[in-house]
């Protein structure tokens, strides 16, 4: 090698020995990499690396490595090499001969760099691949899923009442979103779980240890796990704009499957049934109570009138006092009549006279029956005796009586009214829940679903690796 060459390379070498820590410098393990990554680059710093590695690890493969770069600085640095021949064909086939051991070593480069590059793809994408499609095709236990459709339905009122009483009450409306939520959130609930461990031993069932370990349920879960568990082993979907609750269980088994699904349909109805059934209860309750005190205030009024009118042998006390009146009118007549006769008879006649003492006598009668009259209709007994009670009196008690009375029947009515719409109300709460379609008996497993597992986990683990493989690859250029 010329000087200045020989000064070059040593100055990249040099540069190169600062790139490693004193422990890689002196592993040949690490600098054997990196001569066949300096192959393809910088033949010459690969082979003064190479030198190295010959020190650190004596031996046969050292020196075939040594003679490989060798001949390949012949080829591409021949002015780096003192090479002595005798004759030109000599040389030549010892060019051929080095590049016979370029070629040679540039494969073997490049099967080292894939076999760098299939270590970790293998560990971090072949084998989970190949344990999780192991998982999904032979030891995965089958689920079957078994589904049923229902729908809330209310009693149609508009058939059978009166039209205006049905638009009152409201009838003819449909159930909202709300009652489909309920349904839902009462099927998800502790209650209900709690119900078909009761019924079906669902415990038992899904933590069996016939079925996989991934899949069952832990045989010493808690509450809290169980009701976790069986979230995902029933979906319940809602459609709003038809009403439709869709029920879909998951079991190991087909009949059992079936079963559960049936005995949920059937506590959800109970369910709807009863809530409906306990408001309507208790409301029609509230307003009968309130009609029948309303009833006895009515009761009570029309017993205080009879036997008012009972005392004072009243039928109408306003027309018996009307009738008075009239008397009264009358009696007042025949006195303005009579005083009138009076004075005609004086005229021609003395104080004396049979006829106009007869007269007179009359006339004071009639006066003292009017001052009776008139004392009957506007004074009665200061002692509040019923018998001795003015007109006036009998018929201001007879209005307020007959005042009460009118009132508590406004009221009757009313509540009348209230108690028939309470329960026609009673009537439009209750909801039934109709079945659409049965519980289906599945006869293949749906879970789980294998080529759409197995796909999708390999598209994450592809993502995972190439997103690891460009941070790696990041961090080494930074360094």
């Amino acid at each position: 090698m010329t000087d200045k060459t020989i000064q070059d390379v040593e100055e990249r070498f040099l540069a190169l020995r600062k790139q490693y820590s004193e422990k890689q410098w002196n592993d040949a393990e690490i600098l054997n990499k990196k001569v066949d990554e300096l192959v393809q680059s910088d033949i010459a710093l690969a082979y003064r690396l190479m030198q190295r590695v010959k020190n650190l690890l004596p031996g046969a493969e050292s020196n075939k490595q040594l003679s490989h770069l060798k001949q390949l600085m012949l080829i591409e640095h021949p002015e780096l090499m003192a090479l002595h021949s005798s004759n030109s064909s000599t040389g030549d086939k010892v060019k051929e001969g080095a590049k016979l051991a370029v070629d040679k070593l540039r494969v073997s480069a490049k099967a080292a760099n894939w076999k760098e590059l299939l270590k970790p793809f293998t560990l971090f994408v072949l084998i989970p691949f190949v344990l999780f499609a192991f998982y999904q095709i032979i030891w995965a236990s089958d689920r079957f899923e078994s589904r049923t459709q229902v729908i809330i339905k209310q009693p149609d009122g508009m058939n059978t009442l009166d039209p205006a009483m049905a638009i009152l009450s409201g009838f003819g409306g449909t159930p909202t979103a709300n009652d489909n939520e309920l349904v839902k959130a009462f099927i998800e609930s502790t209650d209900m779980i709690e119900y078909l461990e009761t019924e079906l031993d669902i415990r038992t069932h899904y933590s069996d240890s016939a079925w996989d370990f991934f899949s069952r349920l832990k045989s010493d879960a808690t509450r809290e796990d169980l009701h976790k568990y069986f979230s995902s082993m029933v979906e319940v979907e809602s459609d709003d704009a038809s009403g439709l609750i869709t029920i879909s269980v998951q079991g190991f088994e087909p009949i059992f499957s079936q079963q559960l699904a049936k005995t949920i349909v059937n506590k959800a109805e109970w369910y709807i049934n009863e809530i409906g059934h306990v408001l309507a209860k208790e409301q029609l309750a509230f307003v009968q109570n309130e009609h029948l005190m309303v009833e006895q205030r009515l009761q009570k009024a029309k017993g205080e009138l009879l036997a008012f009118q009972r005392t004072h042998d009243l039928l109408d006390p306003e027309a018996e006092g009307l009738a008075f009146q009239q008397i009264t009118y009358q009696l007042e007549g025949q006195i303005a009549s009579t005083q009138a006769k009076l004075s005609a008879l004086l005229s021609g006649m003395s104080e004396k006279a049979p006829q106009v003492m007869q007269l007179r006598a009359e006339l004071n009668s009639l006066e003292g029956e009017l001052v009776a009259q008139r004392a009957r209709l506007s004074r009665g007994s200061k002692n509040n005796d019923l018998d001795n009670q003015s007109v006036g009196q009998i018929l201001a008690k007879f209005s307020d009586l007959k005042i009460n009375l009118e009132l508590a029947l406004t009221a009757y009515t009313s509540s009348q009214v209230s108690l028939e719409k309470s329960r026609i109300e009673a009537y439009r709460q209750l909801k039934y829940l109709v079945t659409v379609e049965t519980s289906t008996l599945p006869e293949e497993a749906k879970y789980p679903e294998v080529i759409y597992n197995l796909m999708l986990f390999l598209a994450v683990l592809l993502m995972l690796f190439t997103i690891g493989k460009i941070i790696s690859a990041t961090v080494n250029e930074l360094r």
